[in-house]
This record gives C-alpha cells, structure tokens and sequence, in this order.
C-alpha cells in the first residue's frame, strides 16, 4: 500500500515540491507581479511559504491594506465593535511591518489603506504613514475610512464627531494631507467645519474624492470654488446638501450625484473645462419638480459620457431636444437606466435627435418584485408614464449609433417598436446586444417565483430577431447576425 502523509501521497508531494521549485526560478519581477494583484496582506501571507518569497513583500511598489482582510470568517454583520478593534490592532500591526524602513528596499509609489475610525489605533498609523511621508519612502495615499452604520441610523451627533475626528487626525498628522490623492468618507457631519477647507485647500494633492453620506447638514449648499484642486473624480452618494454649485474645478474629469434632496436642479456648474463624463442618478418623490437637463448642463460642452439613472421613478427631466443640442454636441456614449418596465420609452429617441454623435446607446429596464405592492416604500407616489410628444423624421437620423445594448429586456411590444425605430434612424448601427436583468438580493429575498420573459433558448431568440424584422419599413434588412441575447 502506496504511504499516506497528511493527506498527501509520495507521488503528489514530490509534484508539489517540483511546482514550488518552478515557481522559485521566476525573477523578482515577475513574482512581484504575481503578488500585486492580490492585497498586500494576502502577499505577506504567502510570502511565509517559501524562503524564495519571504523578501518580495517589502519590494512591492504598491501597497494594499484593507481591514476587512484581516476579519475573521465567518463575522457578524454588521461587524461588531469588538471584532473592528481587533482587526484594526491587525491592521496597525501590518502597516508597522510594511512601511519599516530597515525591511524595505524601495519605495512605495502608493499605499492603499481602508480602515475604521478608531481613535487609539489611527495614531499610530496617522503616524507610521507621517513618518514614511517624512522620510521620503510613501509618495502617494489612498485613502477610505469605512463606517458599518446605515445612514439612517445615524445620529447628528455621531455624524459631527466623526468629523471632528477625521478633523483631529489630519491636524495631528498634516504630512497626510501632503501625499492624500484619494480619499473616501462614510456618514461623516461637517456642520461645525469647514468642509471645503479641509477637502480642496488642505488636501492640495486629492485627484479622487467619494463622499457617502457627508456633508454640512440636511439641506445644505455646498459651494465648489477650488481653482487650485487637481481634482478629477467627484462621487457624491446619499449626501444631504440641497444644491452643489461647481463653480470652479478645472481638472475635473468625472461627476457623479446618487440620490439628492433637492425639489428643483440640485446642481449648476461654473468652470469645469475638463468635465467629460457625468452620471446622475436618484428616484424621484412627491416634492421634486421635473427640471430640464439643459439649464443644469448650461455651458458644459465637453461630456462624452452620460448616465441617467432613474431607479424605476417617474422620470424627474422635462421634456426637450433642440436645447441640449450645445451640451450634446460631443456626447459619444449614454446610458439611460432605471426606466420603470411598463413605461413607454419612445421618448429616448429625443436624445439621439439632440446628441447626433452618440456611438453607443445603453437601455436599463427597471422590474422588480421587491418594488411593487405592499413592498414598495410609502414614500414614493404612484409612477407616471413619461408623457413626451416626439415629432421625427427621417432627417433626424442618426448616422454615428454603432452599439444599442438593451438590459431587462422582456419581448414586451413596446420594446420592439423601440428598437424598430433606432434601427428605422440608425443606418449603420453594427450590434444590438440583449440581456436579462440583473440579479437582485431583495427580490430573491422575498421568494416569489417570477416566470422570466427573456428570450433564453435559441427558437425564443429566432422569434425576437423575426419580430424586430417583420415591423421594419425594409423588411429586406438583413440584421440577424447583428443581434445578441445574452444572460
């Protein structure tokens, strides 16, 4: 009988020990490649294997530390307050480990850090990561302070102590303002600060910045005059403020605002040269006013991309077409999620009509279980079909459109007569990619079986292709080719 060693035959252990010896020939760089796409946790982790491996840790240009590595499974959710000052013991512990100057042999071109906001801990990392900044081995910083509380159960008073500490820590350490190129904050209050002092004239390196949940109090302005700021990504999640006036950014690049409180346009824009991609995305309510893009795009010429999420709501835009034609005039790529299933979505081709050098066109069909009935939240009203009078003709074609990708789609009529039309006004659109809609947890969670109306199996896929082909005002079109249903 052939030996057993923990589990492990003769044969397979020497197998396993020829691949390890395979793997020892590779060069630093190639290993350290390997190892940079995994966290650097998970590199220190593996690095303990093998002799070979023990070093590369401290050569890796890049540095990943994200506290949720270091969670025991499986954890409580959401995390305990024990089990977060236990991870954060671990995560001081290997930060003291990876930026030790005697270990390391370069320097590190950027650290990416996510942690809590624990007071005795981000002292000593506040001052590990000041020490590396200071000696010249961290150039840049990435990073998130992570919060496991909802936003509303978020009280007022622990959202304004939680800036005061965030406030306390960059005043303790400023070398980290120096080097802070990205930055991310959850449920934070800045009503007693100066927001925009600490974010756009203290942090004069920021290139990246993610507020959820953060801002100066419930229906706040919140004024961006920073001409100095070399930002060039602004995400705004579930943050309070009434209006963002972008008054002067000159490197932004890309803006997005989920879910705003304002009833009119929450956002006007000043000097924004570099602006190219803009993602708006909120479900209307009983007080919101519809407003027209075009005022609130009023002298941004630049966006090549755009997404309008309307999360299954009424629509919150007034209908219009030749006023967006100056803010369209170099949009190349759109996306247009969120629309409610029973809507008709004919109105979409006014976009096409107002942005003539769109390429891509993106449609999102929003049906959820989860959304109807005696689950959908009190707060919002009754939906109301978009009521757009479209008046086309053939001379609005649209000559550039190569791409339509539809998700959710449910061979509903409608939906063909839709794809008709921007086939009708798209002579030479190249793909039409169709997919069923997304998975969703909260639908799941309900378990009410829902037949599926996508086309899965190949005869239900023929008799789209047949459908969008019979209603054509060319019925010789040949597209069968072009078209794509996709899981």
């Amino acid at each position: 009988m052939e030996a057993i060693n923990n589990g492990f035959s003769d044969n397979s252990r020497s197998q396993q020990l020829d691949d390890e010896d395979m793997l020892s020939t590779l060069t630093d760089d190639i290993l350290l490649s390997i190892l940079g796409r995994v966290s650097s946790v998970v590199a220190t982790r593996t690095s303990v294997l093998s002799t070979r491996w023990r070093h590369l840790p401290w050569l890796l240009p890049e540095l990943s530390i994200d506290v949720k590595d270091f969670l025991s499974a499986p954890c409580a959710e959401p995390i305990e307050a024990n089990d977060m000052e236990q991870t954060m013991a671990s995560l001081t512990k290997a930060t003291r480990s990876l930026l030790d100057k005697q270990q390391r042999e370069s320097s590190i071109s950027s650290l990416h850090l996510d942690l809590y906001l624990i007071s005795n801990f981000l002292c000593e990392v506040g001052q590990l990561i000041g020490d590396a900044i200071d000696n010249g081995l961290l150039k840049d910083l990435d990073l998130t302070v992570l919060d496991e509380m909802e936003p509303l159960d978020c009280s007022e008073e622990e959202l304004q102590q939680r800036a005061q500490d965030i406030d306390a820590f960059f005043t303790a350490y400023p070398s980290v303002l120096l080097c802070l190129t990205k930055l991310s904050l959850k449920n934070v209050g800045f009503d007693k600060l100066d927001m925009h002092h600490l974010l756009f004239d203290c942090c004069k390196q920021l290139t990246h910045l993610t507020l959820h949940h953060c801002d100066t109090g419930s229906f706040s302005l919140f004024k961006i005059d920073a001409p100095g700021s070399r930002l060039r990504v602004l995400e705004i999640e579930k943050c309070r403020f009434l209006k963002i006036d972008l008054v002067c950014l000159p490197k932004l690049e890309k803006f997005l605002w989920e879910t705003w409180v304002s009833q009119v346009a929450p956002l006007t824009f000043g000097f924004v040269p570099s602006l190219g991609e803009l993602e708006l995305s909120s479900a209307s309510n009983c007080q919101q006013r519809l407003f027209r893009l075009s005022e609130l795009l009023h002298g941004v010429r630049g966006i090549h991309t755009l997404t309008l999420d309307f999360q299954g709501e009424t629509l919150w835009l007034q209908p219009e077409m030749e006023e967006l034609c100056t803010a369209f005039s170099k949009l190349r790529k759109l996306f247009i999620r969120g629309i409610f299933v029973e809507f008709d979505i004919l109105w979409m081709t006014a976009f096409l009509v107002a942005a003539p050098s769109i390429e891509m066109l993106h449609i999102e069909v929003w049906e959820h279980t989860c959304d109807v009935g005696e689950a959908r939240l009190a707060t919002y009203h009754e939906r109301r079909n978009p009521q757009w009078e479209m008046h086309l003709d053939r001379s609005s074609d649209n000559m550039l459109l190569k791409e339509l990708e539809f998700a959710g789609f449910k061979s509903l009529e409608q939906q063909f007569t839709f794809i008709r039309s921007i086939l009708e006004r798209s002579p030479n659109l190249q793909k039409i990619v169709l997919r069923d809609e997304e998975q969703c947890d909260d639908c799941d969670a309900l378990k009410v079986p829902r037949p599926s109306r996508f086309p899965m199996k190949k005869d239900e896929q023929e008799m789209v292709v047949k459908r969008i082909r019979d209603g054509m005002f060319s019925p010789d079109m040949f597209f069968t080719n072009m078209i794509s249903c996709k899981l």
